[in-house]
């Protein structure tokens, strides 16, 4: 900091330089998002219309090939199978340009805007939300771990609101995620749901003996959710690392709670896992089933929980087995092909 009358001066022409450059870039940029504005809403509309086009070509197509020979057949094949690539395109495209709020994310943050326009602030979000998860399934364990150590109802709620905290939060990303690009979709997103209720409820359960008859039950099922989920979060980040460094997944696909097609390789190292998880959450359903006909069953919670883990169970198994049977039909067309 100069000091005296002179160097005062100085210093204060040079913040006024400063601050009259800073005006005219703030100028240009007001232009610029000006500019940008009014690209997005030519290319947003670019697309609609490049899609209607799309629509009446291919019926047209289907109409032209009552007739034809088959060298003519060939040739409109051809043109079939780009158009049928055209849809993923126009995806990614539109992932790059502002879109409105599902109904869920309307409730949660209102209309805010929540695209992310760029590649690097795309991944860049992602990869925190899977750090996110990681670390809060770590922490998930090590409280459900102590509470077989500490039987104090507080705890169990402590634990039973931070899974309710962790669901709803992971809804809450994921939505932001499959609103920039994220191809996680199906069952896996309704399971995040379910399992958010299904905590609340848990939360909700006061203490008695039906409580504490399914407490270590619960206690022991919680502990191998997190150990499974750590298991997954490592072999399928390894999966989408090798798949993405040969281009072929997309960026922003995630690690899910479940088996999809791309998790092919190692099959036989995480199926038996999942399938165990799967049938414990069977064993829940029917645990709390029989003791709700219990005539010392006052409580709503013990059928409810019961009904939620029935649900898992069903969406989850048949989600996992219909992956499976697609990928191996895959396979065996692939070598019948070869053949």
């Amino acid at each position: 900091m100069s000091t005296g009358l002179p160097g005062v001066l100085k210093e204060w022409e040079a913040l006024e330089k400063e601050f009259v450059s800073l005006q005219e870039t703030h100028r240009l940029y007001l232009l610029k998002l000006d500019e940008i504005s009014k690209l997005q809403k030519s290319f947003a509309s670019s697309i609609t219309h490049q899609r209607k086009n799309l629509k009446d070509l291919s019926g047209s197509l289907r109409k032209c090939r009552k007739g034809i020979s088959d060298e003519e057949g060939k040739s409109l094949d051809g043109i079939s199978s780009q158009l049928r690539e055209w849809p993923n395109t126009f995806h990614e495209m539109e992932a790059f340009l502002p879109k409105k709020n599902g109904i869920y994310l309307n409730l949660v943050l209102g209309s805010v805007n929540v695209n992310l326009l760029s590649k690097k602030s795309k991944t860049a979000y992602k990869d925190e939300y899977e750090k996110f998860k990681l670390k809060v399934t770590v922490v998930l364990l090590i409280l459900a771990s102590l509470c077989f150590f500490f039987s104090y109802r507080f705890v169990d709620a402590v634990l039973n609101f931070l899974l309710v905290w962790f669901y709803c939060t992971l809804t809450i990303r994921e939505s932001v995620l499959i609103r920039n690009g994220s191809r996680i979709k199906g069952w896996w997103v309704v399971h995040h749901y379910i399992s958010t209720f299904l905590s609340g409820v848990m939360l909700t359960w006061p203490d008695g003996m039906l409580y504490q008859m399914f407490r270590n039950q619960f206690l022991a099922y919680s502990i191998y959710q997190s150990f499974l989920q750590l298991l997954q979060y490592y072999y399928q980040s390894g999966c989408l690392y090798r798949l993405k460094a040969l281009g072929e997944r997309h960026n922003l696909d995630l690690t899910v709670e479940g088996f999809q097609s791309w998790m092919w390789r190692g099959l036989t190292f995480l199926l038996p896992f999942l399938f165990f998880g799967h049938f414990w959450q069977l064993f829940n359903g029917i645990s709390l089933y029989r003791m709700s006909n219990l005539p010392e069953c006052v409580e709503w919670q013990v059928f409810t929980c019961g009904l939620c883990f029935l649900v898992l169970f069903t969406g989850n198994f048949f989600t996992t087995v219909a992956v499976v049977r697609h990928k191996v039909q895959q396979k065996n067309q692939a070598k019948a092909k070869t053949q």
